[in-house]
């Protein structure tokens, strides 16, 4: 059990800030709190709560100062000891949009960790909270993003959440709070990485070329879990490209694989199959009505024989499973429905003639516990205190603008591309779950391949997956490897 020594809560402004608007009213301050932990042979400090984001004003082109826009909560871990400019950082959120950065803070980065158990033994309530001896703190410090709208981060008061709510304003503001952070702390000259999952990926790979336009911020390494990078292999983006069937079939198989639906057959086998037949699907696919009968009959066959479903069904879906159909089909024999996120994970639902599965039980097996582990954390151990509710993951967001991206896909590979032209040194590590129906393994390796890149850059990114789904860090021994992993890309990219 970490030991903690109270610090009273430090509010604050930057430096040069006044404390009142030019109206007189009271600005809002930054309100952090401060706590020493031990944790074996780690002693580190925490420091969490909420800074405020300020954004330049001028009116009639007349200088007006710095106005509040937001406050966004974060929670920041530091070593104790040791010189700054050769101890690393690294900036952690997760995706959704609308998910606060609890999932990696309590999954598998910081040094406590929720014990949620996995699937098949999942941890009944009220669940627990456990030392993680492995977190990534050991090789870097840690400074967990919760972008507006989420956690405990909300616009300033009398400000609309709306300008967050988008693609430009949320990498706007997670990239001030990076800048903010490093300035203060006096971090510009430490080795410095982002970690994003799921859409937190997105936001990594972009924010991999923006630091570097906008503040001349140049990264050591980006590292993506689970990244979703180009939104048009995904389900949930793009319903009418033919890009996601072919790029998720190997998943498909992996899921019924798991499933007991390919006896006498590894995992292996059936992935590298399923694989294997991409180029001949995408091919069907793009034909449509000009393929022929014996081509679209031998697809229908191939397709049926990897993803454990009949031929019917897939001749009745137009060769074009769709995920969450198919999570709602497989197992319906079994009267169960698989999850979404993490496939191996299985509930019940209330009937079974859903045309797409109802719930997610991969959420239902997991929020819970990360929201129970949160909301005593933060304040039986890091002491804030704040009686807003910590927003776990939320649909406030929504309607997420993706209007920079108007008439073309949502792509932010040519994005991560950039960066690396531009920074030879950026180096990139990319983690996957064989079992992730929501970015499969396989729509992530389209979106790298892509990638205008030489050769040499090329070499500077690095891929690994793990037997587990999105969340891999839930299965022990796939968080144990992930954190190994990451604590050698991060002293290897340091350049230290």
């Amino acid at each position: 059990m970490s030991e903690e020594t109270k610090v009273p809560s430090q509010n604050h402004d930057a430096k040069g800030t006044p404390d009142k608007a030019a109206d007189g009213a009271k600005q809002p301050t930054d309100e952090l709190v401060t706590t020493h932990h031990t944790m074996g042979d780690l002693s580190y400090t925490a420091t969490t709560g909420r800074i405020v984001l300020r954004e330049e004003v001028t009116e009639e082109e007349k200088y007006q100062g710095l106005k509040p826009k937001a406050e966004v909560s974060v929670t920041a871990y530091t070593l104790d000891g040791g010189d700054v400019t050769q101890r690393p950082v690294t900036f952690a959120f997760n995706g959704g949009p609308g998910s606060s950065s609890v999932w990696l803070h309590l999954g598998v980065l910081g040094p406590r960790r929720v014990d949620a158990g996995d699937v098949g033994n999942v941890t009944p309530p009220p669940f627990g909270l456990v030392d993680n001896p492995d977190t990534l703190l050991r090789v870097s410090d840690l400074v967990f993003i919760d972008p507006v709208s989420t956690g405990y981060s909300r616009p300033a008061e009398g400000e609309k959440a709306d300008p967050y709510h988008g693609f430009q304003g949320d990498l706007d503001s997670v990239a001030e709070v990076i800048r903010l952070w490093a300035t203060r702390n006096q971090r510009w000259m430490s080795p410095k990485f982002v970690i994003g999952e799921s859409y937190g990926g997105t936001r990594a790979a972009a924010l991999s070329d923006h630091l570097q336009n906008k503040y001349g911020m140049f990264l050591n390494g980006a590292m993506l879990i689970a990244p979703a990078l180009n939104l048009e292999t995904l389900y949930f983006v793009a319903q009418d490209s033919t890009l996601p069937d072919p790029v998720f079939l190997p998943v498909y198989a992996a899921t019924a694989h798991y499933h007991g639906l390919h006896p006498d057959r590894t995992v292996d086998e059936v992935v590298a199959e399923a694989r294997e037949f991409t180029d001949e699907y995408f091919t069907v696919l793009n034909k449509g009505a000009r393929a022929t009968e014996e081509e679209r009959s031998a697809a229908i066959t191939k397709i049926a024989s990897l993803a454990g479903v009949s031929e019917d069904y897939v001749d009745r879906a137009g060769l074009r499973l769709e995920h969450t159909r198919f999570y709602a089909e497989l197992l319906r024999h079994k009267r169960l429905v698989t999850g979404r996120l993490d496939t191996r994970f299985t509930g019940p639902a209330d009937n079974y003639i859903y045309e797409q599965m109802p719930t997610d039980p991969f959420f239902a097996a997991t929020m819970p516990a990360f929201t129970a582990a949160f909301n005593h954390y933060i304040r039986a151990e890091l002491e804030y205190e704040n009686d807003s509710n910590y927003r776990i993951l939320t649909g406030e967001v929504h309607p997420w603008s993706y209007k920079e991206f108007e008439g073309k896909a949502v792509d932010v590979a040519p994005m991560l591309a950039n960066a690396m032209r531009l920074n030879p040194f950026l180096k990139v590590h990319v983690a996957a779950g064989r079992y992730d129906g929501g970015c499969p393994t396989e729509s992530i390796h389209y979106a790298l391949d892509q990638m205008r890149i030489t050769p040499e850059l090329r070499e500077n990114i690095e891929f690994k997956e793990y037997p587990a789904g999105h969340m891999m860090y839930l299965h022990d021994e796939s968080r144990a490897q992930q954190l190994a992993d990451l604590a050698d890309f991060v002293r290897r990219a340091s350049n230290r």
